[in-house]
C-alpha cells in the first residue's frame, strides 16, 4: 500500500509570515527519505499555500515517486496540469470559504465539467483519481466518467464516534470493493492520522493513502521523516 505526503502545510506555515522558509520542496525529500512513496500539492485557485513556484520545482526534483497534484476541474488548473505532466491528477471540489475540503465532488451536478477535465488530462496519458465521498453510487458514477482511480473520502470516519464511527468505515469498506469490482485504482484519504489509520489501511484492495496534516502536524514533535516512518510502520503492521 503506498503513502502519498501531501506537503501543503509546510506551505502554510510559510505563507504565514510570507517567508522563503520553510521550503516544501525540501520538507518533500525529507518525505521520500522517510519512506513515502509520494508527494502531494493541491494548488488551489487562491494559492493559499502551495503557489505555481512550488509545483514547478517540485514537479522538477521530484522524479523516483508519484507527484499527485490534487486540483480543481477548472480550465485554468487542466492547462496547469498539461504543462506540469504530474504522475496523477486527483481532482477534488473546492470553496473559497473552506479551510480544508470539507467532502467528496458533487459527481451529479459537475458532471459536465468533470468529465470534460478527466477526458483532457487522461488524454495525455496523465491519470486522473476522483476525491469522492464513500458511496458506492458516487464509485460507479466514477467509472461512468472514465477516471482511471478514485480517492475515497476517509474524513467523516476520522470525525465519527462509537456506532457512527462503525457506520461510517463500512460506508469505506463498500466503496473500495466496489471500487475494485469495477477495476478502478481504489485510494483513500483525509483526516487520517496515526490513532485512527490502521483500521483503514487494513481494508484489502487499497492502492495507496494520502495523508498530509497529520503527518507535518507530529513532525513538529518527531521530525518530518521520523513522522513519515512511523505513520509507513503502522500501514504495513496492518496490511499484514
Amino acid at each position: 500500500m503506498l503513502l502519498g505526503v501531501n506537503v501543503d502545510h509546510v506551505a502554510t506555515v510559510r505563507e504565514a509570515r510570507k517567508e522563503c522558509e520553510p521550503d516544501p520542496l525540501m520538507a518533500a525529500g525529507i518525505a521520500i527519505s522517510g519512506g513515502a512513496d509520494g508527494i502531494t500539492v493541491h494548488l488551489r485557485e487562491d494559492r493559499r499555500h502551495i503557489n505555481d513556484k512550488d509545483l514547478k520545482s517540485i514537479r522538477r526534483k521530484v522524479r523516483d515517486v508519484e507527484l499527485n497534484l490534487e486540483m480543481a476541474a477548472t480550465k485554468e488548473m487542466v492547462e496547469i496540469a498539461l504543462k506540469t505532466k504530474p504522475d496523477m491528477v486527483t481532482l477534488v471540489p473546492e470553496k473559497r470559504a473552506e479551510l480544508t475540503t470539507e467532502g467528496g465532488l458533487d459527481l451529479k451536478r459537475g458532471r459536465k465539467k468533470i468529465g470534460a477535465a478527466i477526458a483532457a488530462i487522461q488524454a495525455k496519458g496523465i491519470p486522473v483519481s476522483l476525491f469522492i465521498n464513500p458511496s458506492e453510487d458516487d464509485v460507479s458514477m466514477s467509472h461512468e466518467l472514465g477516471a482511471q482511480m478514485i480517492e475515497i473520502h476517509t474524513g467523516l470516519y476520522a470525525n465519527a464516534k462509537g456506532a457512527e464511527k462503525t457506520r461510517e468505515l463500512t460506508r469505506v469498506k463498500k466503496s473500495v470493493r466496489r471500487g475494485v469490482a469495477l477495476g478502478l485504482g481504489v485510494n483513500a484519504g483525509h483526516g487520517l492520522k496515526f490513532t485512527n489509520v490502521q483500521k483503514i489501511a487494513s481494508i484489502k484492495g487499497i492502492r495507496g493513502l494520502y495523508i498530509g496534516h497529520s503527518i507535518i502536524a507530529n513532525s513538529i514533535y518527531l521530525g518530518l521523516e521520523k513522522s513519515v516512518r512511523e505513520m509507513k510502520r503502522l500501514i504495513k503492521e496492518a496490511v499484514k
